[in-house]
């Protein structure tokens, strides 16, 4: 049997994935490794939402420790810590791709961000198609 999150309120799904991920800095920097790239503690703190350093520890922590991302060394720095998502964590992008969806018809995508979407629709789409 699967194992629920710690501290969860209930067993409804909707309810674990927002005691994990229901706050917007978890979220934020979930899309930051996923559509930007970002992988390391200063480039998350230069997203434009300006997260606090004290928050985005905090962050990087509960995210390592519910498995959606791992924390590794950078190899061309040993000082420095990388970022990565996990498995768990790449399983997110439907879920991520789906709120950019739904936005689409009510704010502005950046391009970027766009391709990537579009991409990823195409891909489903051909999935079915077999």
């Amino acid at each position: 049997m699967k194992a629920l999150p710690e501290n969860n309120r209930s067993v409804c799904p909707v309810s674990c994935f927002l005691d994990i991920l229901g706050d917007k800095w978890s979220v934020l920097i979930v899309r930051d490794m996923m559509f930007s790239s970002k992988s390391t503690y200063k480039e998350f703190l230069n997203s434009p939402e300006g997260i606090a350093t004290n928050i985005l520890s905090s962050r990087l922590v509960a995210l390592e420790s519910n498995g959606f991302i791992e924390k590794l060394q950078d190899p061309n720095n040993k000082k420095v810590p990388i970022y990565k998502l996990t498995r768990k964590g790449h399983d997110l992008k439907p879920i991520l791709i789906e709120v950019y969806l739904w936005a689409e018809k009510y704010f502005p995508i950046p391009p970027e961000i766009m391709v990537q979407i579009q991409a990823f629709k195409a891909k489903q789409k051909a999935s079915k198609n077999k």
